[in-house]
């Protein structure tokens, strides 16, 4: 026996997405920057060293000498002179005044003018601290006054684009329903 039969066949709806993506951009532009540095200023104050060279004594015992000096030195030889003169005058009495100490004072002294000693010694002329030196040392002195830099920034936007994405949905295959009927009219009959 053939049993009548519904027989259903179906198929199931296919969708499909068209996808467009989204598309962004980001575009950071450079800030816009100035910087200045204003220059310092700068004072330099300087009171210049000093040197004295006193050469006096130097160029004196060369034999250089100025016109007061020459005249106060020989005045004061001369005094030295006439003293020293006086003294030996004194001596040379007294002795003549002992005679009768049965000495004999007359050739002494005529030996003592006869035969003077002469000084006979190396130096250095001018002598070693006859040139007098004296120095006073430079004073500089210094005033800085800085300047601060002057900095003008202009900060830039960023540019942003952005196009949203688009999803679509569209049916790739439709859904449909098969009925068939199998072995329907045969019993019926």
């Amino acid at each position: 026996m053939r049993l009548p039969q519904i027989r259903l066949e179906s198929t199931f709806i296919k969708t499909g997405l068209h996808i467009q993506k989204p598309t962004q951009t980001i575009e950071q532009p450079k800030a816009i920057q100035s910087i200045e540095q204003p220059k310092a200023e700068l004072e330099i104050n300087t009171v210049p060293g000093k040197l004295t060279i006193d050469q006096t004594e130097a160029k004196a015992q060369l034999g250089y000498k100025t016109i007061p000096r020459i005249i106060s030195e020989s005045a004061q030889e001369g005094k030295q002179a006439v003293l020293e003169g006086i003294g030996r005058r004194a001596r040379e009495g007294d002795q003549f005044m002992r005679i009768e100490n049965k000495g004999n004072p007359l050739p002494q002294i005529a030996e003592a003018y006869a035969y003077k000693e002469k000084q006979f010694g190396i130096g250095w002329i001018p002598s070693h601290g006859s040139v007098k030196l004296q120095y006073t040392p430079a004073d500089v002195q210094v005033k800085v006054t800085p300047r601060k830099p002057i900095i003008d920034a202009q900060i830039q936007k960023p540019i942003h684009e952005y196009t949203p994405g688009n999803v679509s949905v569209y049916v790739e295959q439709k859904n449909s329903l098969k009925i068939d009927f199998v072995n329907l009219f045969d019993e019926m009959i």
